[in-house]
């Protein structure tokens, strides 16, 4: 057993999880990234950022940090700041995840709530406004996630320990938010030599990639309307680009739950949604990774309920029934392969 001194010691190594392969030899694996302390990929970027704030002289010893969260940047923050003597003030909203506001809190976090549109939907825009005025007079330190270097940076050692792991990774496909973690971690790979390609999956109703903007209950991706695009949304690594709705998001995590007893958060069910729905149409025998960003635990009450989904007009049994399909039908073109495996014919001399 590894003994650490601090929690943040254990970022990293994360395994992988195999969980479908198609009989031409295609694999998906996840990246089961919410095992990383807080539960998600973004305590990487949170330290990382911290890190190149301390060196350049923009954090001082004691200092405060404000940033606007959905939860888990603020989760990673949190830790990292507790661990170094420093004060954290999380902007919120109410769309966000009860138990990441919780956890956030159990972390000595101060947080601080606005309002979310009268709509429905994420505060992003007055969120960012708050935190920006509250860093600007109290004279804190605004990491400003969306346009941090550190972010994106983050991720390099994600892509270092995929490329221990696996001989190659063909695609990657990752919810898209802040961008950081897909586009830093894409680069990280390239710049290793690998020919990865990057599919970026954002909620309907999110303005990143364009399109109609509208309402969406996945939290921690996407941009709503009116929301400028950060510059870790690094449009030219980028290869492909799809939206999931909220109904087909949340049936992945559930459907993924009840076959492998992982939780993940809707986000990541949107994203092995749609890889799921495109395995067939890689090459034979590629590799492709779901980076899974988070852990469901955190939406016990939300994604995993069916209530809520009912509430929300998202409990679709169809989009449960075509995830389910999927699998049976990668399951049974594997058993196809080893049929025909076996029946081919040994060879015969000629001449025999």
């Amino acid at each position: 057993m590894t003994i650490v001194q601090r929690a943040s010691d254990l970022i990293g190594d994360t395994p992988l999880l195999e969980l479908a392969r198609t009989g031409s030899g295609t694999r998906l694996l996840l990246k089961l990234d919410q095992l990383n302390p807080t539960g998600s990929c973004k305590v990487r970027m949170a330290r990382q950022m911290i890190d190149e704030a301390e060196r350049d002289g923009r954090l001082a010893p004691g200092g405060h940090i404000v940033e606007p969260t959905s939860g888990n940047t603020g989760c990673g923050l949190a830790l990292v700041a507790l661990e170094r003597g420093y004060r954290f003030t999380a902007v919120v909203d109410r769309h966000a995840a009860r138990e990441k506001l919780r956890m956030l809190t159990a972390m000595g976090a101060r947080l601080v709530f606005v309002e979310c549109p009268s709509g429905g939907g994420v505060s992003s825009v007055r969120r960012r406004e708050v935190a920006a005025r509250m860093a600007a007079e109290l004279g804190a330190y605004h990491p400003d996630q969306h346009n941090n270097p550190g972010n994106g940076n983050g991720y390099l050692g994600l892509a270092a320990e995929l490329l221990r792991q696996l001989d190659r990774v063909d695609v990657l496909i990752a919810a898209i938010g802040t961008g950081g973690s897909l586009c830093g971690t894409v680069r990280g790979l390239r710049a290793a030599g690998a020919r990865t390609r990057a599919v970026a999956v954002e909620p309907a109703g999110s303005i990143i990639f364009g399109g109609a903007p509208g309402v969406y209950h996945q939290t921690g991706a996407g941009s709503p309307d009116g929301f400028p695009i950060g510059s870790n949304v690094d449009y030219s690594v980028i290869d492909r680009s799809h939206r999931v709705n909220d109904c087909d998001a949340f049936a992945g995590a559930r459907v993924v739950a009840r076959r492998t007893g992982m939780l993940v958060g809707g986000t990541t069910g949107g994203a092995i949604c749609l890889a799921l729905r495109s395995l067939l149409g890689y090459p034979a025998g590629s590799t492709v990774v779901v980076l899974c960003n988070d852990a469901g635990e955190k939406y016990l009450d939300s994604v995993y309920d069916d209530e809520w989904l009912r509430e929300r007009g998202v409990l679709d049994e169809l989009a449960h029934r075509r995830v389910e399909r999927w699998f049976t039908a990668y399951d049974a073109s594997v058993g196809m392969a080893a049929r025909d495996a076996w029946s081919v014919p040994e060879p015969v001399a000629v001449g025999a």
